[in-house]
């Protein structure tokens, strides 16, 4: 590792004493979010001797990284060293550097090292990085013959061009294309590049949240934006079109368990009968059979009802990963309203591979700080504005972000309840939560905000780092049987306030970098190596291993007051706000180290997600008339909480889906390999669907002609 450090000091050095002489051009890329707050900047610095200099920051909801970064390229145009140095989203140190020399590539960063042999081209993929190295692979991929590049680590860059624009700036016109890259990550990769021999990066932009384009072309957005949006919509109607399987007819499940989310308990064997997209019956095992369709035989397999992830932030390429977890509803807990509306109507319409989707509007105040989702409010009026706009559109739920102000807190959650949405939350700067609660909140998100409870001061700003920072340092020290901790369990249990500790989350808090993050240790040698390679690097800023233990008893301690509240009646959701489809799964996990038995997480994710996104006359539980969103899982999640990942069939929305398919189609490794089949069933006549014999049916009708 010395021998490594410095050789890349020494090429560093170098790449300083070449450029001190050597003429600049500057490019800038502004960065805005969806309401046009600009949030940060990508400059680029290219001089005459080859040396890439970029400086990019990004802030939003009161964090983001900042990065430096020195590129240079080899004489095949990829990078030849690389070195980049910051800090990441939650305030971790970052330096990363990459070398090749000839055929050997050697690479470090905080959380791993590596070197390997190389012939011919390769391109490095850093685990931290700007815009710049997007570019860089744009260029090289234009070269490639056949548009493919391989990677290092490990894998291949694809590039193919989707559509073309011009764009003006004053009396300038030009044209650029939009390009989709995939070989990186569970979905393609958009950027906008300009035309001709040499392309580049002209702009990034991901749809409902952010616009990053060269500075003077800024007008154009918009108008890229909806051309993205449309090719992107393509792909994801192709992909709906090919992973979900219409169920015509009247179908039957046979020889299944179901599990019943009202009791916890597994039932004998039954036959499920699936009509338009309801529960038209349940019998026995083995009961005649009239009139169906097809079939599924379950071969004794668990039944559970569609599982509710409680704390999503949609996207349209979520989908397929909750689909595939067996998740059929997302509670949407911030959103561009725009995008969860888009959502929405596509996956009404079938275009979209896609859970149902219960929205909560988005309401937040004006600071340096905020989240720039939903509404930004100021006063009252904006607030109710906002409500009455979220009411009209069927929001059932309301969520208060970290800048709202505190002064009109209750009036506002008083106004949220009069037009009929539920409020919950983080909790507005200047409180804590038993203040929110005194204020009328139903519910408040997220493990972290209820320890602040218990650490912050009026005085503390839990807008910026420290939301993250106090309760990694202090939990620990928490005496939870103490009067202070017992009267606010007592107010939650008395008040009927449900949480939503997000713990799979925030196991971030305790994570070392270089180990993988506990909630996807189970799952990573399924994924494609570079995303697997992502989990783990840490986020948080852990200063030494005294610290580390800190971070780790403390969210032990999370984990264990979760629990606590469970087992005195506090309703606990399962939500995730990461990874979508598999941190629902670790989340279950989590609740089950917290103290619950399986079967009781398996019920928290079903019929709590229908009681509290006031659906459960439609879902939560396997019963006739209600929605036939079922999931069939290998092994028993009711013993052995990991067997929830064993999904093999999930149906919602009259559509049967196998997660074999969908995660092949992301190049994850299945977790199950023979799922059981829908098999058609030979037509039947009318009166066989009855039952009734046909000869008998035959000589009734020729006695009745002779009569």
């Amino acid at each position: 590792m010395k021998i490594v450090k410095t050789i890349i000091a020494s090429s560093i050095f170098s790449l300083y004493a070449m450029s001190a002489f050597a003429d600049t051009q500057t490019t800038k890329f502004l960065i805005f979010l969806e309401n046009g707050k600009q949030a940060g900047e990508h400059v680029v610095q290219r001089d005459d001797s080859g040396l890439i200099k970029v400086s990019f920051v990004f802030k939003d909801n009161g964090r983001g990284p900042e990065l430096k970064e020195e590129i240079r390229l080899g004489g095949d145009g990829l990078v030849s060293e690389f070195k980049v140095t910051g800090t990441s989203t939650f305030g971790a140190p970052i330096n990363e550097s990459f070398r090749r020399d000839g055929k050997q590539a050697q690479w470090q960063s905080t959380s791993e090292k590596g070197s390997k042999q190389v012939d011919g081209a390769a391109l490095y993929i850093p685990l931290n990085s700007s815009f710049e190295i997007g570019s860089i692979s744009i260029g090289a991929l234009a070269a490639s013959p056949n548009n493919q590049l391989p990677l290092l680590p490990t894998g291949t860059l694809s590039q193919t061009k989707i559509a073309e624009l011009e764009v003006t700036n004053g009396d300038k016109k030009q044209k650029v294309q939009l390009l989709a890259q995939t070989g990186i990550g569970l979905s393609p990769s958009f950027m906008w590049a300009t035309t001709g021999d040499k392309p580049r990066l002209f702009g990034v932009i991901v749809p409902g949240y952010m616009k990053a384009l060269e500075e003077g072309w800024e007008k154009n957005a918009d108008a890229m934006a909806e051309v993205q949006k449309s090719a992107e919509a393509k792909v994801l109607n192709d992909w709906a079109k090919r992973l979900q399987h219409p169920l015509q007819g009247l179908t039957v499940i046979k020889n299944t368990r179901i599990f019943d989310s009202d009791k916890a308990t597994v039932g004998a064997l039954s036959d499920v009968y699936v009509l338009r997209g309801r529960i038209s019956a349940i019998l026995p095992a083995g009961s005649p059979v009239r009139g169906a369709n097809a079939e599924i035989d379950a071969a004794g397999r668990i039944m559970l009802p569609g599982l509710f992830d409680m704390h999503g932030h949609v996207g349209r390429w979520d989908g397929g990963l909750n689909i595939a977890a067996g998740v059929t509803t997302v509670r949407d807990l911030g959103n561009e309203n725009a995008q969860v509306q888009l959502i929405i109507d596509e996956v009404a319409d079938g275009k979209l591979l896609s859970p149902q989707i219960v929205p909560a509007g988005f309401l937040e105040g004006e600071s340096p700080f905020s989240a720039n989702n939903g509404f930004v409010i100021k006063d009252l009026a904006g607030a109710k504005n906002a409500i009455d706009w979220y009411a009209q559109h069927g929001y059932p739920q309301l969520k208060i972000y970290n800048s709202f102000p505190k002064e009109i807190l209750k009036e506002t959650v008083a106004y949220a309840h009069s037009r009929g949405l539920r409020v919950s939350g983080h909790i507005p700067v200047g409180l804590r939560a038993f203040e929110a609660i005194d204020a009328g909140y139903d519910e408040i998100q997220h493990i972290n905000q209820i320890m602040l409870n218990f650490l912050a001061t009026p005085e503390t700003d839990t807008r910026t780092l420290d939301r993250f920072n106090l309760p990694a340092k202090k939990t620990a020290d928490i005496d939870f049987n103490s009067k202070t901790v017992k009267n606010f369990v007592k107010t939650l249990k008395d008040k009927k306030i449900a949480l939503d500790p997000t713990l799979a989350t925030f196991a971030f808090l305790k994570q070392k970098d270089g180990d993988i993050n506990e909630p996807f240790a189970t799952i990573a040698s399924h994924m494609p190596p570079d995303v697997s390679r992502g989990f783990s690097v840490g986020t948080m800023k852990i200063e030494d291993d005294a610290a580390l233990k800190q971070h780790e008893k403390s969210y032990a301690k999370m984990v264990e007051f979760v629990g606590r509240l469970y087992k005195e009646g506090v309703p606990i959701v399962a939500g995730t706000d990461e990874l979508a489809g598999f941190t629902l799964h670790s989340e279950l996990a989590m609740l089950v180290k917290a103290g619950l038995t399986p079967a009781q997480a398996l019920q928290v994710a079903t019929k709590n997600g229908a009681i509290f996104t006031r659906t459960e006359s439609d879902r939560g539980s396997i019963k006739v008339g209600k929605l036939a969103d079922i999931i069939l899982v290998d092994g028993d999640p009711t013993k052995n909480i990991e067997d929830v990942r064993k999904a093999s069939v999930v149906i919602t929305r009259g559509f049967l889906m196998y997660p074999s398919e969908i995660h092949k189609n992301f190049g994850i490794t299945p977790f199950v390999n023979n799922p059981p089949q829908l098999t058609p069933l030979k037509p039947v006549s009318s009166n066989n669907a009855l039952g009734i014999n046909e000869a008998v049916m035959q000589r009734y009708f020729n006695s009745a002609k002779r009569d």
